[in-house]
């Protein structure tokens, strides 16, 4: 394995986002630090990372070279010695990598984008309505709100997984059905609707 191979089977892109100062919430989101971002925008798993507001994305290797504005091989290097790897020995249990992707079409790749950005928009409502609507007291009744963000957030979040960290099949499977299918629209219809009664 070279540096780079290193590197990345060793660290996670949370464990570097953590170290870094980036607060990661329960759920993977932290504020993108590529943007002004004033509500969690950028998603976080163990091998990438991508935001919903800006389009940043990558590996461990680039988190950090942008956030310290290195070079990817500086970045690698202090990533080696920030965990306190050895760059010669590769960490236990390492498996070879795989091949790299086919990307999606541009078609395909703007119908992701579309869905993601839904996706994100409606999700950022459910998170607020999730702390603001919380029942203050169990004899209180609850927020249709409060209820919907229960039932929707898990569902959301996994569609935001696949569409942002997902092969390329998937990806393109998900945008697809949710391009086809009812659970988009009504969510773009939900997000049109308070829209309009903030500015009202």
């Amino acid at each position: 394995m070279n540096l780079f191979q290193t590197v990345k089977a060793a660290v996670t892109v949370k464990q570097a986002a953590a170290l870094y100062g980036l607060p990661v919430t329960p759920n993977g989101m932290v504020c993108c630090p590529f943007h002004e971002d004033h509500t969690p925008s950028m998603k976080l798993n163990d091998a990438c990372y991508y935001c919903f507001g800006c389009g940043a994305t990558g590996d461990v290797i680039d988190l950090t070279a942008r956030i310290f504005d290195l070079s990817s091989l500086q970045a690698a290097r202090k990533l080696v010695q920030d965990f306190d790897l050895s760059p010669d020995k590769p960490p236990s249990g390492a498996v070879a990598l795989p091949k790299p992707p086919i990307a999606p079409s541009n078609a395909q790749q703007e119908d992701i984008a579309y869905c993601l950005r839904v996706l994100h928009d409606y999700h950022g409502t459910l998170t607020k309505w999730r702390t603001e609507f919380a029942p203050r007291s169990p004899e209180e009744a609850l927020d249709e709100r409060f209820v919907e963000a229960l039932h929707m957030l898990d569902v959301v979040d996994d569609l935001m997984d696949r569409l942002a960290f997902g092969p390329t099949s998937q990806k393109v499977t998900t945008a697809k059905r949710l391009l086809d299918g009812q659970l988009l629209p009504r969510m773009e219809a939900r997000l049109d609707t308070l829209k309009a009664k903030e500015t009202a």
